[in-house]
């Protein structure tokens, strides 16, 4: 996101408190609040598949944002088994081998990953830096396919102004959230063209610093408007057929699950929310209680995605962690020191996004990829 400026102050610790909340309607949902002292691991109800080398379904693929790089983690031993970028955050150097500022990364077929170079904004704890560039690097962190230019910010052909998202769709061609320049355009994979664009326009449609993106099995796009605090649902001729905005600030990530709910980042609101296709939540979690000693600033969750299990994995961006809950709420699973930013052995500077290899649920899945409801294998059609 083009993210305001945080006030960089030490998260507080507070206990683990679960509580259900009755809606003005009479229905009830489930709601829950944690914020985990120091670190947690993972536990026997913990259910992601066991983990292992380069590319092993249930690795975790988390962009570390202010640590210029995006990693991959078996998350039985909690090893980094696949790094790309510099690990240092003060280094400023957009191009080849390298990844400034990261808020998106996806695993592609092959082993392939693509990534979101937004920069690092003023504000943080580091010297602004430009990288404006979406690109696809392979194992050896080569890239073998780049939109955008390295430092340059622009809306002309080949440019970018803070992308912070990217999906590669059905028909191979890449997705991108192209934030500064309020619109989300569709790139040829093969031309680099722009195929097709949503924004910048004006009216009801009209975005508003744009976070994430979709596309749904119908070849909507669901757009998590963050400025607008609103999900919508946009058709290929650039009609708005469904939002929602209801009690939300700041939406960061949305995602559409397989029982057509759709789980929100409210990110503005220290929680993630689920709502039924009818408007109503039927389910939330808290990173944090903003309305006594929290800030704003100290719970900030920018991404969090529904696994197959059912378990939910949550990029608690403030707090320096990844966290995966069980449907009670409990935390099963924690990468990252709560509130110590760092690069070394598990921890992260303000990931902003992370994923189960392998697990696409509600989740846009890449050409070449198959799964199914138990396991997810990759193979080639390329």
């Amino acid at each position: 996101m083009r993210r305001a400026t945080f006030s960089w102050t030490p998260v507080l610790n507070a206990a683990f408190v679960m509580y259900i909340v009755a809606m003005s309607a009479g229905a009830t949902y489930y709601a829950y609040s944690a914020a985990a002292s120091g670190k947690a691991t993972a536990s026997t109800t913990n259910t992601l598949p066991n983990g292992g080398p380069f590319n092993t379904p249930g690795n975790l693929l988390i962009a570390d944002q202010f640590n210029n790089r995006v990693i991959e983690v078996d998350p039985q031993t909690n090893q980094v088994v696949w790094s790309f970028g510099s690990g240092n955050g003060s280094l400023c150097n957009p191009g080849p081998g390298s990844i400034i500022g990261p808020n998106d990364a996806e695993r592609l077929a092959d082993g392939l990953t693509l990534m979101a170079g937004s920069g690092i904004p003023p504000g943080s704890p580091f010297p602004p830096c430009q990288d404006n560039r979406v690109i696809i690097v392979n194992q050896q962190g080569d890239i073998v396919w780049q939109y955008g230019q390295a430092g340059v910010n622009g809306s002309g052909p080949g440019l970018l102004d803070v992308p912070v998202f990217a999906i590669q769709i059905p028909n191979k061609d890449v997705v991108i959230v192209d934030q500064g320049n309020n619109r989300v355009i569709e790139v040829n994979y093969t031309t680099r063209q722009v195929d097709w664009s949503y924004g910048p326009t004006s009216g009801p449609g009209e975005l508003n610093s744009p976070n994430a993106v979709q596309q749904l099995p119908n070849g909507d796009f669901l757009i998590a408007d963050q400025g607008n605090n609103r999900v919508i649902d946009v058709n290929r001729s650039g009609d708005l057929v469904w939002q929602y905005s209801t009690g939300l600030n700041t939406t960061a990530f949305a995602s559409r699950l397989p029982n057509n709910d759709t789980l929100i980042v409210d990110s503005g609101h220290s929680r993630i929310v689920e709502i039924s296709s009818q408007g109503s939540v039927v389910w939330q979690y808290s990173t944090g209680n903003s309305s006594s000693q929290w800030t704003a600033a100290t719970s900030y969750p920018s991404n969090a995605v529904r696994l197959a299990n059912g378990e939910t994995m949550i990029t608690d961006t403030t707090n320096d962690r990844i966290i995966i809950i069980n449907e009670g709420g409990n935390i099963v699973y924690q990468y990252g020191e709560t509130g110590t930013p760092g690069a070394g052995s598990d921890e992260l500077n303000q990931p902003y996004s992370s994923y189960a290899i392998g697990d696409y649920t509600g989740q846009t899945v890449p050409p070449g990829i198959t799964t199914d409801a138990s396991t997810s294998s990759t193979t080639s059609s390329w």
